[in-house]
């Protein structure tokens, strides 16, 4: 098992009440079962009309300091960054919606939308994409965006480097299924991903140019030529984005995002093109 996986932990165990107070249960590593599965005979989650859960769905939550704002709603959600899975650890136990984790289900964490809802998730290296159905809450490890069942995550081929990187799009009950989906079939990779090689750790975003180059010579001593500046215009207006990278390890950008916080650095968000 990864040391990646063994630090995504405190998922299906945070109990989220109508008030949004969050129950612990204490941490210990994650693992695979130790039986092979058969993930052709385990279909993808179709996507349904279903109320909100009772359970799991508060304005706001807090963990470990840091407050988090649930969706009004999912549509036209689309995220990428990177994701993780559980396993037995959490098997069998309470998730945040109330049901329970399946580890050999098509189901997913996820910090901010509506439980439950379905997304589509491809991984971005391989093409890949499944269905799954969010009815928990987490990762609420710094650099993940969604956590994926052990079932899933084998579909995604993310499973030996226990992490990915990945789009998360929700759909809607009604909507047209991917190609083959809707029978069941594994994964989805008719089309490889295209994209450039690499990704970046985003820690801030300026009008003032002056600003986004005082961010940038603070982390100088991060690497050489790894923070840089780039630009975007959103809407007529011009922003400086400072950012580190391109990276193509996931546990290297780990190592960077717990040394921002000693530059001051609190926030920032992984960017994929």
């Amino acid at each position: 098992m990864s040391k990646t996986v063994k630090v995504v932990i405190l998922v299906s165990t945070f109990l989220l009440s109508a008030c949004g107070s969050v129950s612990l249960i204490p941490a210990a590593s994650d693992s695979a079962p130790g039986k092979k599965v058969n993930v052709f005979k385990i279909p993808n989650a179709v996507p349904k009309r279903e109320p909100r859960s009772r359970s799991g769905n508060p304005k706001s939550y807090a963990v470990f300091g840091k407050r988090y704002y649930v969706l009004e709603d999912s549509k036209g959600f689309v995220e990428k960054g990177i994701a993780s899975w559980y396993g037995t650890k959490f098997h069998g136990r309470r998730t945040s919606s109330g049901e329970t984790y399946d580890m050999y289900a098509m189901t997913a964490a996820h910090k901010n939308l509506p439980l439950p809802t379905y997304v589509k998730v491809t991984n971005l290296d391989n093409g890949k994409h499944i269905v799954v159905k969010v009815n928990d809450r987490g990762p609420f490890h710094a650099n993940r965006i969604i956590d994926l069942s052990y079932v899933a995550a084998i579909k995604l081929d993310i499973i030996k480097k226990g992490t990915g990187l990945v789009e998360v799009r929700a759909l809607e009950a009604g909507q047209p299924m991917p190609v083959n989906m809707a029978k069941g079939a594994p994964v989805e990779s008719i089309t490889k991903a295209n994209r450039d090689k690499g990704f970046y750790i985003q820690v801030g975003s300026f009008i003032n140019l002056d600003n986004a180059k005082k961010l940038r010579q603070k982390l100088r001593l991060l690497g050489k030529h790894l923070v840089n500046i780039s630009q975007t215009n959103i809407f007529g207006t011009t922003l400086h984005r400072v950012r580190i990278g391109p990276l193509t390890d996931i546990d290297q950008a780990d190592s960077i995002v717990t040394d921002l916080v000693n530059y001051g650095v609190y926030e920032h968000r992984i960017v994929i093109n």
